[in-house]
């Protein structure tokens, strides 16, 4: 228990329920919208806004998140507009993200520092600022789900039955999007772009095996998250591997065993 006593334990520790109260928000209306290989997409092609930070030797969050709303706004306008599969269009920026970034970081010159903890994540490297920033996320979060709960999960389960309501759907589909592409960003450091779709999915498809409902969903999703975070931040601390592979498997166990549990019930 004396790693408790360690400021960038703590921070791992706020840091661990600070994602897993706004992926379990975002998470839920990905879900629910059917957005999985979207949130992928935005999650790849942020690798090349990473790419083109460390080239241009500025900060590769900012850069990233610019990217990632981009791309974000991108797949809506072209799906949306252009008479374009939304599939096709997300397969597009995924592989230009990836494409760029691997660019841009071949041409930095030197080796591009903590490349490991953006693509795989490390927690324990987490910072004061990220903490800052991560926080003002989940409070614009809450206090957005607080208010437009009933708007937004009409758009999630079905849009055309919100347009019949007289709802601003472009908005709340840009404003989501948007959301999406800053969860992503500052989810980073926690698993890291090559599982963070995982995050944004597997504690919601666990809580959904016992139950439909959006709000409870949400806060299942937040309290198996951070369990989630908690055990794969003790396991990456024990074993000295980076924190974001635990936090999966441990998710991935937590998921299995929820079905294993239901599957008792129904005998």
């Amino acid at each position: 228990m004396d790693i408790l006593h360690y400021t960038f334990f703590q921070h791992a520790l706020i840091g661990s329920l600070l994602t897993a109260i706004t992926c379990g928000i975002v998470g839920t209306y990905i879900v629910a919208r059917r957005l999985v290989f979207i949130s992928g997409g935005i999650t790849h092609a942020s690798f090349g806004g990473l790419g083109l930070g460390f080239y241009l030797g500025t900060n590769p969050i900012v850069m990233a998140l610019l990217f990632s709303i981009l791309s974000a706004f991108g797949v809506e306008w072209v799906s949306k507009t252009q008479q374009v599969r939304e599939d096709s269009a997300i397969a597009g920026v995924w592989s230009l993200g990836m494409a760029l970034g691997v660019i841009f970081i071949f041409l930095t010159p030197g080796y591009a520092p903590n490349l490991n903890a953006y693509l795989f994540g490390n927690i324990l490297t987490i910072t004061t600022t990220d903490l800052v920033w991560i926080s003002a996320l989940a409070g614009v979060l809450i206090l957005l789900f607080s208010c437009f709960i009933r708007e937004i999960t009409y758009v999630a389960f079905d849009r055309d039955f919100a347009i019949t309501q007289n709802l601003p759907v472009r908005i709340i589909e840009y404003v989501m999007m948007t959301l999406i592409a800053v969860t992503i960003v500052l989810s980073i450091r926690l698993v890291g772009i090559m599982l963070l779709m995982s995050l944004l999915t597997l504690p919601q498809i666990t809580v959904n095996i016992f139950t439909s409902n959006f709000r409870k969903i949400i806060w299942g999703s937040i309290i198996v998250g951070f369990l989630g975070c908690i055990a794969g931040l003790i396991l990456s601390y024990l074993f000295n591997v980076p924190s974001g592979a635990f936090i999966i498997l441990v998710l991935v166990v937590f998921f299995l065993s929820a079905k294993a549990i239901k599957g008792l019930f129904h005998r």
